[in-house]
């Protein structure tokens, strides 16, 4: 059993990102980060075959490469952690499949994943059904072969190696999930991310893509398993807010991944009312982000800006990152500033903002004035830069934001004075005992924010003009104001 979720900063990082395995990310944690971080997210650490960990093939083992459980298990004595449950899907390699593709219907697996024949009237989808999919690709199948030389379509939401699983309808495929969920509470888990779990639920005629309420069927199944463990789950779902607001009607944690692109729109254009709307109506129970593993969300913003204004601030950061511009024309995908053509933004956060030291400084005080419990991914620590030399080497987009620090790197990224800044407003945001009382959001002009936090006699106050860049943080400590530095 892993230790309670806690309002303290929350890392998210690989294995082998800092440093080379779990070995020296816990030295750097100690030697560097003790008081800035009180939750981890190591994102996935299990043997897997494709898309950085998320095509796992078991989840009762750790990655040698990285380590072994008793790595896990020790950093869960320090910290709460999160670990990834890839509700939607299991990697090509994974011997459930390889079971199904050998026996087929004499597999015990053998409605474990979602057979087309099975899923569509016909077996085959209507045009009409097809173009109603929420869809991450052209066709969502692979053409599979049997031992005995028969093919089937199975239903793959992701890439060919990650193949979707019958969770709604398959009592095996069930039992695999409460195995799994429990295993991992038993070994340290205090969060669950389900990772894509709006594909999770599918049904013909829909899009396939946040069924209620199935949704919540799922969500229930879940949940039970890992009450005895007070362990919480964290749904991973990237789309417009409404979702996010109905998440927070039954309690469960959720992912603001809409703050991104709204503080981006205030740093570039020195508006605020959006960002202020935000901060009014999000959901408190949420982990708060500025960036990811997968990119900075596009699509989550739609309906909080002006269509015009989202599409503005994606063409800022395109203009500022020229390069990321000829990743994707070197991938056939036209970029568009006047349509919604871009699901998420391949780049840092400190390169989406010019690289510039005090608006990062910014940002981040932001965030960490925004109810919720604050995310910060490995990447933006460092107030990392894009990495085109990774990309160039592996040609995925996302790896422009994956960059491996070796220890070396590390030592030298931490002498840097935004870096060293950064992680006293860490230290700041985990300690003062007003982040867990009110949240008040005072008066202030157009282009300025002002955010106030108090519990009883304790209180700190944030003021950020976004056409000046000029900010500042006050607080008490025994009643005695004072002012961050």
């Amino acid at each position: 059993m892993g230790k309670s979720v806690n309002n303290e900063i929350m890392l998210i990082t690989y294995a082998d990102c800092m440093g080379n395995d779990l070995n020296d990310l816990e030295n750097v944690l100690n030697k560097y980060l003790e008081g800035a971080v009180g939750g981890l997210h190591i994102l996935p650490f299990f043997p897997s075959s494709a898309d950085r960990g998320f095509a796992p093939t078991t989840y009762k083992e750790v990655d040698p490469v990285f380590g072994t459980w008793e790595n896990i298990e020790r950093l869960s004595k320090k910290y709460y952690l999160m670990y990834d449950y890839m509700i939607n899907h299991l990697s090509i390699e994974s011997d459930i499949f390889k079971d199904f593709i050998q026996k087929k219907d004499d597999s015990k697996y053998k409605d474990f994943f979602i057979r087309y024949k099975d899923f569509w009237d016909g077996g085959e989808p209507t045009e009409e059904q097809l173009g109603k999919l929420y869809k991450r690709k052209n066709s969502p199948y692979i053409t599979v072969t049997f031992a005995d030389g028969s093919q089937e379509k199975l239903w793959t939401t992701f890439s060919e190696y990650q193949i979707d699983i019958n969770c709604q309808h398959s009592e095996v495929a069930k039992q695999f999930m409460r195995d799994n969920l429990t295993f991992l509470c038993e070994h340290g888990a205090s969060l669950i991310r389900l990772d894509a779990f709006a594909y999770a639920s599918k049904k013909a005629g829909t899009n396939c893509f946040f069924i209620e309420p199935d949704v919540w069927n799922l969500m229930d199944e879940c949940k039970e398993v890992l009450e005895p463990y007070h362990a919480q789950l964290l749904p991973e779902i990237h789309e417009h807010y409404f979702i996010q607001k109905k998440l927070e009607e039954k309690s469960y944690y959720t992912y603001d991944f809409q703050l991104p692109m709204l503080l981006l729109n205030a740093v570039h254009f020195g508006k605020t009312m959006y960002l202020k709307n935000w901060l009014k109506i999000c959901p408190r129970k949420q982990f708060t982000t500025l960036d990811t593993h997968d990119g900075i969300g596009v699509v989550d913003v739609r309906y909080l800006m002006p269509d015009e204004e989202v599409l503005a601030t994606k063409q800022k950061v395109f203009e500022l990152n020229p390069d990321i511009t000829e990743v994707y024309i070197k991938a056939d995908f036209e970029i568009n500033f006047k349509k919604f053509d871009t699901y998420q933004i391949n780049c840092t956060y400190y390169s989406a903002l010019g690289e510039d030291d005090n608006k990062y400084l910014i940002s981040r005080a932001v965030q960490f004035f925004t109810p919720g419990i604050p995310q910060v991914y490995y990447v933006g620590l460092f107030a990392g830069k894009n990495d085109f030399e990774l990309y160039h080497k592996t040609e995925q987009h996302r790896d422009i934001n994956r960059h491996y620090y070796s220890l070396d790197e590390i030592k030298t990224e931490f002498e840097r004075p935004v870096v060293q800044k950064m992680n006293r407003l860490m230290k700041f945001r985990n300690t003062h005992p007003a982040f867990d009382g009110q949240f008040m959001l005072l008066n202030s002009d157009d282009h300025s924010l002002h955010i106030r936090w108090e519990k009883d006699v304790e209180y700190t106050e944030l003021y950020v003009d976004f056409e000046t860049f000029k900010w500042n943080i006050i607080y008490s400590e025994n009643g005695e104001e004072k002012m961050f530095i």
